[in-house]
């Protein structure tokens, strides 16, 4: 547990350092020759080989990130990196998530094929369409419109059914409520309780909690009846902040 943990604090604390005023980078030219250059299946598969010394085990999450193909989602100033253990850039100062926190966060939700799943901060599409590859159904917010707008293209190209809205994630998608699991993939200082009241009884939400460039740390919250939640502290991490409407413009 303590590695665990360990790895948490390394991969979000990362995950929080992309450049607050990156310029948006160049979308990643699928199918052209500069992707022909790269030989991504090896990259991956060593990425693969690094999560397993992290103690990703489970063969069914390794797989979920073997088959996402995460060069599709890295902006082309960076496809040399696509397979690193690490956060990228996509513009608008948010980064495309390490692999390793995907794979941890996306095992804490512990969901099931067929489940409906909530996630908060779309990015780049990576994390939906490793839940989607997962084949449950994923319904994403970004506030980031410009993002919002490349994830849905991207998404829809790729193959994976994501339902994707440009909003501001704090409210939640209140008319696909309730969820199986909701993931938070940015640090609120406090749990919003429209998502508590979208997820259902028993269902799990994954999220770090916080403030911009504090103590922040990871939380697994159980909603165990309609007006009780049990919550259990995955250690402490550092996320970029959670991004409410009234700053959701940030340069490009």
């Amino acid at each position: 547990m303590k590695r665990i943990l360990g790895t948490l604090l390394l991969a979000a604390w990362l995950a929080g350092c992309g450049p607050a005023e990156t310029p948006a980078p160049t979308a990643t030219p699928s199918g052209s020759a500069l992707l022909a250059a790269y030989d991504f299946d090896t990259e991956r598969e060593r990425l693969l080989r690094e999560l397993e010394a992290f103690g990703i085990q489970e063969e069914g999450i390794l797989d979920l990130i073997r088959r996402v193909p995460r060069h599709e989602f890295v902006p082309a100033d960076y496809l040399d990196r696509a397979y690193d253990n690490r956060p990228l850039p996509i513009g608008y100062g948010q980064t495309i998530s390490q692999p390793l926190i995907v794979a941890l966060m996306t095992r804490e939700l512990g969901v099931e094929p067929g489940e409906r799943v909530l996630e908060i901060g779309t990015g780049s599409g990576y994390q939906a369409a490793v839940l989607a590859e997962f084949g449950v159904e994923v319904y994403s917010i970004e506030i980031i419109g410009p993002l919002a707008d490349q994830a849905a293209v991207r998404l829809e190209r790729l193959g994976y059914p994501v339902q994707l809205r440009h909003a501001d994630g704090y409210f939640g998608w209140p008319e696909a409520a309730p969820f199986d699991a909701i993931i938070v993939t940015a640090a609120p200082d406090h749990v919003p309780q429209p998502l508590v009241q979208q997820l259902k009884v028993g269902g799990i939400m994954v999220l770090p909690i916080g403030p911009p460039g504090g103590y922040q740390e990871l939380w697994k919250v159980t909603r165990v009846s309609e007006d009780q939640v049990e919550t259990v502290s995955l250690g402490g991490v550092r996320f970029v902040p959670f991004t409410r409407e009234t700053d959701a413009t940030p340069p490009p």
